[in-house]
């Protein structure tokens, strides 16, 4: 039977399985230097380091296995991967709950990082069992299903540690991937049948891959600005509860106030993107990536000498609003600037560069955070998108010249 007969109800399933598994994946994330913290005795700088390794972990593991999962789902279906992923998501974060010390918590996202790609598989079962006159309205929706259980997951998990506790959020986190294991398994419909063609295909090396395109100099630069970008972004995400409880002097509700601002910048980016979108259309895209590296630097400074945990939220908006400006203008830059035929390629690299971005970001915020304060953290995240700017605009003709796109 036909895919295509059954798309709308894939379509349907897999968007609120992919809400959930947004709400499931982002809930905790906010929450887990506090987790740390219960889990041992340690000083202010080893907490920091803690958690920027346990937030790396899973995404180094990510790095090294995403092509091999890629693969996988090429050779054996797409549904499977989103059952073996979900099932194996949803056993390690419900385990994290039982953690007794952070060396448990530490090997069990090196395993979540293994079991990663829900999203991305559930999104390519839903392109390929589409018809390709509604691909576009389907995977449309589809991130709007994933981005709002981005937004409303720390805002979720901070109200569930206030009325409960960390460990049974993680408890909750693993059933909800569960429920949505179990509505793959028995509603999801895909009749794949292999390509032999994929099952002889071999390995290729990253430098053979990046050889492979015509302008290999400009997506080479378009893979620094995502790992700039990442890094910028996430140096100071394992560390924002953290943080938040200095601002708030240690007292309050600390874990719900810290969801509130996690969910800032995801906030200020659904709201302005479109209009960003229709801006970059209109002027040009690389004029509104200039516009967004330069409100970055902006906006990304002053968070090192917030007075309130007000103005920080205000400026994680911002930060957001940026984000705006600069991510859709990076993707739309490297569809224009790659042949359609190896569009594919080039995103899965982009993906790569952003887990490495995030590696690198988690690592370099725990450890400069350690060795001074978490204010220093977002002098250098400014300063590393300053210098990415200026080297972005000597070195590549591309995006130096508006007009050129």
């Amino acid at each position: 039977m036909d895919d295509n007969k059954h798309w709308r109800k894939n379509l349907w399933i897999l968007l609120f399985g992919t809400f959930l598994t947004g709400i499931a994946f982002s809930e905790v994330i906010p929450f887990q230097p506090l987790y740390i913290s219960e889990l041992g005795d340690f000083s202010k700088s080893q907490l920091s380091l803690l958690s920027g390794i346990v937030y790396a972990s899973s995404f180094i593991v990510v790095i090294f296995t995403s092509a091999m999962w890629g693969r996988f789902a090429d050779r054996h279906g797409r549904k499977r991967m989103v059952l073996q992923t979900s099932f194996g998501s949803a056993v390690t974060l419900f385990l994290m709950a039982f953690c007794t010390n952070v060396w448990e918590l530490l090997i069990l996202k090196c395993l979540q990082g293994f079991f990663d790609g829900v999203i991305p598989n559930s999104i390519a079962l839903v392109a390929t069992s589409t018809p390709r006159n509604k691909t576009g309205y389907a995977l449309s929706w589809l991130s709007t299903g994933y981005t709002s259980g981005f937004l409303v997951g720390p805002i979720f998990g901070g109200l569930l540690v206030r009325l409960l506790s960390i460990r049974v959020s993680f408890m909750v986190t693993g059933l909800l991937l569960f429920s949505f294991f179990l509505l793959t398994y028995f509603f999801v419909e895909e009749h794949f049948k292999p390509d032999p063609a994929k099952l002889k295909e071999k390995k290729e090396s990253f430098v053979k891959i990046i050889k492979r395109f015509p302008n290999t100099h400009f997506v080479v630069w378009i893979l620094i600005i995502s790992i700039a970008l990442q890094i910028m972004n996430n140096s100071i995400n394992p560390l924002i509860t953290l943080y938040v409880k200095e601002l708030m002097n240690n007292s309050g509700n600390v874990s719900v106030v810290s969801g509130i601002v996690a969910a800032m910048p995801g906030i200020g980016m659904v709201l302005v993107s479109p209009w960003f979108g229709r801006l970059g259309d209109r002027y040009g895209t690389n004029k509104i990536l200039t516009l967004g590296f330069i409100l970055a630097i902006l906006f990304i400074f002053p968070q090192g000498f917030a007075p309130t945990v007000l103005f920080f939220g205000v400026f994680r908006f911002l930060t957001g609003v940026s984000n705006a400006a600069i991510f859709p203008s990076v993707q739309t830059l490297l569809a224009k600037g790659t042949p359609s035929e190896s569009t594919g390629m080039a995103f899965s690299l982009n993906q790569g560069a952003q887990a490495v971005g995030i590696c690198i970001g988690s690592l370099m915020g725990s450890i400069i955070s350690s060795i001074w304060d978490y204010n220093v953290v977002f002098y250098v995240s400014a300063l590393v998108v300053l210098v990415t700017f200026i080297l972005v605009k000597i070195k590549v003709p591309e995006l130096r010249d508006s007009n050129a796109e």
